[in-house]
């Protein structure tokens, strides 16, 4: 959830097709390439790189550490800490969220915790707030072999282990979307509760 999958502008052609509509009479500004539409046809912020976002609004910024004046300015690539999440933020800090989640799951999870963890990964992937990656997520999850089942023998939310290989195979099917390294769930517990075996998180 970290980006936008190519998968995923191919659902907003449509959408993006239509930016040079007509509007009031007045034609809409050009929005481009790689700036997805929100499901009212608005420029969805959180569904936009900031640098996409930054050439939308062809904004300069001047870097914090410069002292220089507004004209040498130069087109901002990365976000500032204290703006609204692109994409690429609210997709890092997620994952982050959802790995501790599954991290701090029980070993051996009673049926009411496996109830709560269904209707938490159901809800939000409905409230997502960048909606075409909550769309590709929800349709990942809906895959028969990715449903999560409370009380299923054997099933993802049966404990830590079997939730943690779940939570580290959704991360890994957006990472091969994105052209990125996959992960090695093998390793998910020391990347996402003990620490690593060398000692550098403690």
């Amino acid at each position: 959830m970290a980006e936008i999958l190519p998968i995923q502008v191919d659902k907003t052609k449509n959408e993006i097709a239509g930016r040079d509509a007509v509007e009031d009479g007045r034609t809409k500004k050009a929005i481009p390439k790689g700036v997805v539409l929100d499901k009212d046809g608005k420029p969805c912020r959180s569904c936009t790189s900031f640098h996409e976002w930054a050439a939308m609004t062809r904004k300069k910024i001047i870097p914090p550490q410069s002292k220089e004046t507004p004209s040498t300015t130069a087109t901002a690539t990365f976000l500032p800490p204290d703006c609204p999440p692109d994409v690429e933020t609210l997709g890092r800090s997620t994952w982050t969220l959802l790995h501790t989640i599954a991290a701090t799951y029980p070993a051996t999870a009673p049926p009411e915790k496996q109830t709560e963890m269904k209707t938490f990964i159901g809800i939000f992937s409905r409230i997502y707030p960048c909606w075409v990656c909550a769309e590709d997520f929800r349709q990942w999850i809906e895959r028969p072999e990715n449903k999560l089942v409370p009380g299923q023998e054997g099933g993802h939310l049966g404990g830590r282990a079997s939730f943690g290989q779940w939570m580290c195979g959704a991360h890994n099917e957006v990472n091969r979307k994105l052209g990125k390294r996959e992960f090695d769930c093998s390793r998910y517990e020391e990347r996402w509760r003990t620490g690593w075996a060398d000692g550098r998180c403690d």
